[in-house]
């Protein structure tokens, strides 16, 4: 029940919106969290177990932390002030061990029904090659919805009870509705607990406006979502399984058609989310900033994935560098590599694990290792080499503050940008080399003029696509100058407001669900 299907925009959506509205206010929450449930286990059946489990044990272990902060702060406050340090220290031990449990656990899960199959095929081959008499068992897990998602959730409520900027919640079914709220568990975006808890408990009144725009954001996803996303899904399966057919050129245009595929599949799934999200009230956090107007790698992973981005940053980033034993290293550094490059050995350790946790955390493949690794060395190379671009920007009398420059910095980062989801498509890191090569070895982008590109794709479908394309390019070029499409229609006369609308719709139905060549596919980010 993806959220483009009928069932879900058509049926379920409005049903439950209906019970929503006409119970009181005291009781709304059980509508929605019923229907989570349901959602939840319309798509995974049994599964469901796994998200119960979570939720319980994350509320206990909450409000574990909270019983031991509350202990340290009346021992605290009882104590002489010579004692406090050492009763703090004794604490912040026991506070410690329960978040490092409460990780263990959840990660732990994680990581048995996600990548132990992954693990376990890659050592046996290692024990092969090397002659060693051991063989682990291989063990392929059915995936609940989600889990990637609602465990992120999970532990960034446990740390942020831990440091004592969230309060733990002795409220399990408010817990319960923000772990499984149905519109954001099948794709994100990852909300902190302080996000939207407190939004979902208020259970507003469905109103006019909020009814209206969420309608309109949904509408909006399912254009790019169904109208592009799923009409490109069939030239980019075909190129990238069997590449070896198509010379460079080809290649190319798979490598662009899966990146816009995979930007409007994502992007659009979460106007979908978003847009659902709004109906009830809740405002979820925006997970795209426009990231192809990005001048540096590094920028467009603030704008890409936005929750997913900062959760690193709060989790594993700032957790790694300001460590006890980084700082000391960055002190050491800093004497002798100087302001620039001795703090940049902490923050590339701090990095790695970032970019090696966020490859993984897209699936249990090389490929998406490496695509974590590619866009590591990207963003530290350009940090610990930024002094020396910029020596030779002055020394050429480059104006790195020109438009020039600035388009030329966009050019070259969606490039790379491009090469990178190759790299995260591709079916196995040695077909993603071998695409590369073609497309720099034997690219003749005649074939196109010839025909000879065997592809089976309408120019009908292409022409749609690129039409969409360009209407979503147009809409994020309002969005980066500021401006809102959204209220822009919505200051319109009736008339032209619901004129705009239907014209959405009928684009839709169309050009995306009565299209001749037309065929659903489920959301790209839903099996990450």
């Amino acid at each position: 029940m993806s959220y483009s299907q009928p069932l879900y925009f058509a049926v379920f959506l409005p049903l439950v919106a209906l019970c929503y509205q006409l119970l009181p206010q005291r009781h709304r929450w059980k509508v929605l969290l019923a229907a989570s449930y349901i959602f939840f286990y319309a798509t995974s059946r049994q599964l469901i177990l796994y998200l119960l489990f979570s939720t319980v044990s994350v509320h206990h272990l909450g409000l574990w932390l909270g019983t031991i902060h509350t202990e340290r702060s009346a021992a605290v406050k009882a104590a002489d002030r010579a004692e406090r340090k050492t009763i703090k220290a004794e604490y912040q031990k026991q506070l410690r061990r329960v978040v490092v449990l409460g990780i263990l656990l959840h990660l732990g899960i994680l990581l048995v029904v996600k990548y132990s199959m992954f693990f376990a095929e890659n050592l046996n081959a290692l024990f092969h090659i090397t002659h060693l008499p051991f063989t682990l068992p291989e063990h392929r897990f059915a995936l609940p919805l989600g889990i990637s998602f609602y465990t992120m959730q999970a532990v960034s409520y446990l740390v942020d009870v831990y440091r004592g900027t969230v309060q733990p919640d002795r409220n399990l079914p408010r817990l319960a509705l923000w772990m499984a709220f149905f519109p954001q568990i099948m794709e994100g975006p990852i909300c902190r607990y302080s996000d939207t808890a407190d939004q979902l408990w208020a259970c507003q009144s469905i109103n006019y406006h909020n009814l209206t725009f969420g309608c309109q954001r949904f509408a909006w996803g399912m254009m790019k979502k169904i109208v592009v996303a799923d009409q490109l899904n069939w030239p980019v399966k075909e190129i990238f399984k069997n590449y070896g057919d198509y010379n460079g050129a080809v290649i190319f245009f798979g490598m662009i058609a899966y990146t816009v595929q995979l930007y409007m599949d994502f992007s659009g799934s979460l106007d979908m989310v978003i847009g659902a999200g709004e109906i009830f009230g809740v405002k979820l956090p925006e997970n795209f900033r426009q990231p192809f107007f990005s001048k540096t790698v590094s920028e467009f992973w603030t704008r890409w994935h936005i929750t997913l981005g900062t959760w690193f940053k709060d989790y594993i980033f700032y957790p790694v560098s300001l460590s006890g034993g980084m700082k000391t290293l960055t002190s050491n550094a800093r004497k002798k590599l100087g302001n620039h490059y001795g703090p940049m050995l902490a923050s590339g350790v701090a990095l790695l694990a970032v970019w090696s946790a966020n490859g993984l955390w897209h699936g249990s493949a090389w490929n998406y290792i490496c695509f974590g690794l590619y866009h590591f060395v990207l963003i530290f190379s350009g940090t610990l080499f930024e002094p020396t671009f910029k020596a030779i920007c002055d020394k050429l009398h480059i104006n790195r503050q020109s438009k020039p420059w600035h388009a030329w910095q966009i050019v070259r980062t969606v490039a790379l940008v491009n090469i990178g989801e190759l790299i995260f498509r591709a079916h196995g890191m040695a077909a993603a080399l071998r695409m590369l090569k073609k497309m720099f070895t034997d690219f003749d982008p005649g074939v196109f003029a010839r025909g000879e590109y065997l592809v089976e794709v309408s120019g009908k479908s292409l022409i749609v696509c690129l039409v969409t394309v360009l209407i979503v390019l147009g809409h994020s070029i309002l969005r980066e100058r500021g401006l809102s499409l959204r209220e822009i229609v919505a200051a319109k006369p009736l008339p032209v407001r619901w004129l705009c609308y239907y014209l959405l719709i009928l684009f839709i139905v169309m050009f995306g669900a009565y299209a001749g060549e037309y065929a659903p596919i489920d959301p790209i980010y839903a099996g990450f």
